[in-house]
């Protein structure tokens, strides 16, 4: 059960004070990192992890505390199966009270019980939005058996909700960087294209574009390299 005076730390001020740090992380890896630390001190656990998801591929760890919680997921993405897997598919809470008792599981739960780890509690990160699509998965770990009580479930909850849409938010700004990041490149190779064989802009862009397609590379890549070595792949 969790601890009268770790519940009453997870105030409002406190998650308050969380989605400010969150909004002002300036990357997904600085955000992840955040809410474990935030999950160590309000919750009834040792570990803590979260693996995020990319629609076609399998799942990415991205903050551990420690090493032990690497270990509880490449075991489930090698496997493909586990608690973390059934959270992001199902988008739901999974909830392992004993990894020495839980049989839904058991070649995985014997392998995490080896491991130290007694309770498991993974929370899947789904944004609001129509389609409700999964960010990821917040695991939660403890050395003790039956460690989640209600109360944590609530908190890992609300935190599970700051995470993803702190996650999401910080994904489209990166994802805006670097996409002005890359005409600015664009825009810069085809200025030395245009100088050195004096053509136009049209004709620039598909010098390059012809080039990227030809080498199967980004055309941000021939763009990065033109700039550097003033010469095409």
């Amino acid at each position: 059960m969790a601890d009268p005076e770790v519940a009453a730390s997870t105030s409002a001020d406190a998650f308050a004070q969380l989605a400010i740090e969150l909004h002002d992380a300036p990357s997904v890896e600085e955000t992840v990192d955040a809410v474990i630390q935030f999950a160590l001190q309000a919750l009834s656990c040792t570990h803590a992890g979260i693996a995020l998801y990319t629609r076609g591929s399998q799942p990415e760890v991205a903050a551990v505390t420690d090493p032990v919680v690497s270990d509880v997921y490449s075991l489930q993405i090698t496997s493909d199966t586990g608690p973390l897997i059934t959270a992001l598919r199902e988008r739901s809470t999974v909830l392992v009270r004993d990894t020495t008792q839980d049989q839904r599981w058991p070649e995985w739960a014997a392998k995490v019980a080896s491991l130290g780890v007694r309770s498991v509690l993974d929370v899947p990160l789904t944004t609001g939005d129509a389609t409700r699509s999964t960010v990821g998965v917040l695991g939660l770990y403890s050395p003790e058996p039956d460690a989640f009580g209600e109360d944590d479930e609530a908190i890992a909850h609300i935190l599970a909700r700051h995470a993803s849409v702190a996650v999401a938010s910080a994904r489209q700004e990166e994802t805006m960087a670097q996409a002005v990041d890359a005409r600015k490149l664009v825009g810069q190779a085809m200025g030395i294209l245009m100088e050195r064989f004096d053509v136009d802009g049209d004709r620039a862009f598909a010098i390059l574009k012809r080039y990227s397609q030809g080498t199967n590379t980004k055309l941000r890549d021939v763009a990065q390299q033109l700039i550097d070595t003033r010469k095409l792949p």
